[in-house]
């Protein structure tokens, strides 16, 4: 089954405390596309890179893993850069310098799931056409969805809110951090957002709260539960909610909890222990990244 990962890749360059810095090839959605590839899943990836250095980095690094790139990813543009610095827990702050569009003709035949997210689900021009590919893809393929806010480039969130329900109410399955719902609804009680999201169309949605674990929320019961986050050393957070992404997909994926129309009416009625094996796969991808520098999720091999 093959998933598309529609949005931003760009390089990552990492301050630490100590005054040192990295570079890594990063991108929400790129993250996302290559932690579903270490998983073993059949993904392509709709993203904009220049044909410079850092371009060729991340288009040689996509190779390598095993993303494809649609027609048009690459092209004569600069390549997006993301600053990332953290603190003495591993908590990281973000400045961009980055640009965003795609186009509206994605190749959409023989798709089984359709993932966006970030920066590209909000930044125009490159917003709209995401918008548009969600719309064509959903009648055949099931979607997912990562608001993943940054606040530096997403302005006011009210206006911003509006974009983001949207795509919610085409998603299947949204994940979010409660830092993303703290800053959209301005503080608002996390219950009633979650099930405010769920009215809007999704069949699970998920919040991370870091080594707190997650909320869930279900369609088929309405009910929020939770789940604990393995203790684990942090080195970095960099890169962890991705991981947790892919690993909700990879999960829901091989459970035929999504991929075709059918996997979409099992969500929909599926109870909690139907979906208990994905967000324990998330975990652990997550678990495994703040484990060790930079966004890098395990591969299937690391899960044991």
């Amino acid at each position: 089954m093959r998933t598309l990962v529609i949005g931003e890749s760009l390089i990552d360059i990492v301050h630490r405390p100590d005054g040192s810095s990295q570079e890594h090839v990063g991108g929400s959605p790129a993250n996302v596309a290559i932690g579903l590839a270490r998983l073993g899943h059949d993904v392509t990836l709709a993203t904009m890179i220049g044909e410079d250095e850092r371009g060729s980095r991340i288009a040689d690094l996509l190779h390598d893993e095993g993303v494809g790139l649609t027609r048009g990813s690459i092209g004569q543009r600069r390549t997006s850069v993301a600053t990332s610095t953290l603190d003495a827990t591993g908590a990281a702050t973000y400045s961009f310098d980055l640009a965003w569009q795609v186009g509206e003709d994605q190749p959409l035949a023989g798709l089984a799931h359709v993932h966006t997210g970030s920066i590209a689900a909000t930044l125009e021009p490159g917003a709209s056409a995401v918008l548009t590919t969600i719309q064509q893809a959903r009648p055949y393929a099931t979607i997912s969805y990562d608001p993943n806010a940054r606040p530096s480039l997403m302005g006011d969130p009210a206006e911003v809110r509006a974009k983001m329900e949207q795509l919610i109410g085409l998603s299947d399955v949204v994940k979010a951090s409660d830092e993303d719902i703290a800053w959209l609804y301005d503080g608002a009680p996390v219950p009633e957002v979650l099930r405010l999201w769920g009215r809007l169309g999704p069949s699970l949605v998920v919040m991370t709260r870091g080594d707190k674990g997650v909320v869930i929320w279900l369609s088929s019961s309405n009910g929020l539960t939770t789940a604990d986050a393995p203790v684990i050393e942090v080195v970095d957070t960099v890169g962890a909610g991705d991981s947790f992404m892919a690993g909700l997909l990879s999960g829901l994926l091989e459970s035929g909890l999504l991929g075709d129309l059918q996997a979409r009416v099992r969500l929909r009625a599926a109870a909690l222990a139907e979906v208990q094996p994905a967000i324990h796969r998330a975990l652990a991808c997550a678990a495994i990244t703040v484990s060790r520098p930079g966004a890098d999720p395990p591969h299937l091999t690391d899960l044991g």
